[in-house]
């Protein structure tokens, strides 16, 4: 029952945490959202599926192409 209620608690710390993060952001937007943005998840250089920008254009992604 104890770690039930960690759980629970953790999790509702994690939930405000991303809801408090929404809300400071401005326009509800978090920064650097495109997977090409990461070397890590991007190793072979290819373009974002979200807003088709490639890894060097990594400066600005609103979504938009």
């Amino acid at each position: 029952m104890e770690l039930l209620l960690i759980t629970i608690v953790l999790l509702g710390l994690a939930f405000a945490g991303i809801a408090i993060k929404i809300w400071a952001k401005k326009d509800g937007k978090f920064a650097g959202t495109c997977a090409s943005q990461s070397p890590v998840l991007n190793k072979d250089g290819e373009a974002c599926g979200f807003c088709g920008k490639l890894p060097d254009e990594r400066k600005d992604c609103s979504g938009t192409n």
